[in-house]
């Protein structure tokens, strides 16, 4: 078993610096970067080094959603904006759904042909037009379109040995607020965003969603603490209501929003106690040491048995990948879906 804090490395291979805080006993992940990346061989030895200092393996994650977006590109397959799969369709919402799923496997199928466990994809959030830090990342603006494709990509990313995390409970899409740079504030009455927001969310742990990361948003008509801060949304609704048994990831604790619990310790100490099995501290190395010792002595075996199940499975190497004729015509839709013009899209 493994620790609660998931944090970043500097570069392309470890420092001693890194293999330190990695070795620590609350480190329980790493989150890579494109920082992190060169090529695709130089990743492959990066994410072995990771995994050869723990055992079982320290999780390794990334955030390759598509669009903006991606932190591999060279050498990986560029993803489209989630936004763009509905257009591309013409609205047609079954061939949405289609993309979607071939799509979530083309992601996970070549992080997975390099040792990434997981990507913190799908965006759930509604794509109404508020929300800028959103935008292109949603599927789409309603309920239904954004259920339908988010859980498409979830199913394909099944299908190729990974587990999804959704985010960001309860939604994030009707705030105009950047919470990486500011703290958002949604004054909309509970009934509106759980008929609305939490829709995906709820048909996805429906389907066995394994892990949910919640907004850094203040939703001051239901609870006056952040969401991933809130045992009223974390306890409450997502575990009590909702029945999710899966993991449960703070946002990253260096965003601007997250100031509001107080220093680094204090914002850990305060995601644990409302309900995080996992905890992020990112660009940060001294911040990431001080969770790590406050965190040290956590321990709470359910979430650690909870965290067990975010390892990827056995997947085709990257040779193998490539022979596919499933990749080849997974490729070739990214590609005509990245090509195609984009009058439909109004974001």
């Amino acid at each position: 078993m493994h620790g609660p804090v998931m944090l970043d490395v500097v570069g392309t291979e470890l420092t001693a610096i890194d293999i330190a805080l990695l070795r620590h006993p609350a480190t329980g992940g790493v989150i890579l970067f494109s920082r992190n990346f060169s090529s695709r061989e130089q990743l492959y030895r990066l994410i072995s080094q990771i995994h050869e200092l723990r055992s079982p393996p320290l999780l390794v994650a990334v955030d390759q959603e598509g669009g903006r977006v991606q932190r591999f590109r060279d050498d990986f397959t560029g993803l489209p904006a989630p936004a763009r799969i509905l257009p591309h369709c013409k609205g047609d919402l079954g061939q949405a759904r289609r993309t979607a799923h071939e799509l979530g496997w083309l992601m996970a199928a070549e992080l997975r042909s390099a040792g990434v466990d997981f990507s913190f994809a799908p965006v759930l959030d509604l794509g109404l037009g508020v929300s800028e830090v959103i935008g292109d990342r949603a599927f789409g603006a309603t309920p239904e379109q954004v259920a339908t494709l988010g859980q498409a990509w979830m199913l394909g990313a099944r299908e190729a040995g990974m587990i999804s995390v959704g985010k960001h409970f309860p939604g994030h899409g009707a705030v105009r607020a950047d919470s990486h740079l500011e703290l958002p504030v949604d004054e909309r009455p509970l009934h509106e965003i759980l008929h609305n927001d939490v829709r995906p969310f709820r048909r996805l742990i429906a389907s066995g969603l394994e892990a949910i990361m919640p907004a850094h948003v203040i939703y001051r008509q239901c609870d006056p603490e952040l969401a991933g801060f809130s045992t009223f949304w974390l306890q409450q609704i997502l575990r009590g209501e909702l029945h999710f048994n899966g993991v449960i990831f703070s946002d990253d604790l260096s965003m601007q929003a997250a100031a509001e619990e107080g220093g680094y310790p204090q914002r850990a100490r305060a995601a644990i106690k409302a309900g995080c099995d996992l905890v992020l501290v990112c660009n940060n190395p001294d911040a990431a040491a001080e969770v790590l010792e406050t965190l040290q002595d956590h321990h709470d075996p359910v979430s650690m048995a909870r965290c067990v199940r975010l390892h990827g499975r056995p997947a085709l190497s990257w040779d193998h990948l490539r022979e596919t004729n499933r990749w080849h015509n997974a490729v070739r839709l990214a590609t005509d879906i990245n090509e195609a013009p984009m009058d439909d899209l109004d974001l």
